[in-house]
């Protein structure tokens, strides 16, 4: 009776936990911004704590972080342009290692992004890199500048 119990103990937190991942997912969805994380502190961002950087806005949790990103972004830089990607500034348009066309099926999630590579090699480079893959993305301004590009909002009148 006690195994019964446990296991559907254990069976409601799983279901819970599934529940708070899709409405994290379906909030992203209605809000990019939900997703995103101060390039500084990790902290949650804020709409209203933003800066313009190389193209596109970067969100933080407070002003000095942002006062801090301002003195010397280098420190937060793959983070910022992580976040750009993830709040649908900019998109994916070629491998982030080569800059040549991607192959849909070596995709992974990178820093809560879909990110494709040429090849298994780069997929290989970025899957080893483990907590530490967006950097590998995201840190090379010139190879992210060749890898993603600025989504233009269209005018709907």
């Amino acid at each position: 009776m006690l195994r019964v119990f446990a296991f559907a103990a254990l069976a409601a937190v799983g279901l819970l936990s599934m529940n708070a991942v899709a409405e994290d997912a379906k909030d992203a969805k209605k809000d990019p911004l939900a997703a995103a994380k101060c390039p500084m502190s990790g902290e949650a961002a804020k709409a209203d704590q933003n800066a313009e950087f190389e193209g596109g806005k970067v969100y933080f949790c407070c002003d000095e972080c942002k006062a801090n990103f301002a003195k010397d972004s280098s420190k937060g830089a793959a983070k910022a342009r992580n976040q750009m990607v993830l709040t649908g500034q900019f998109e994916q348009k070629a491998c982030p290692l080569t800059g040549a066309p991607t192959k849909a099926e070596t995709a992974l999630n990178v820093g809560g992004v879909k990110v494709a590579f040429c090849c298994n090699n780069c997929k290989g480079k970025v899957e080893k890199a483990k907590d530490d893959a967006p950097a590998v993305v995201f840190s090379d301004k010139e190879k992210f500048a060749k890898a993603f590009t600025k989504v233009e909002v269209k005018n709907t009148k």
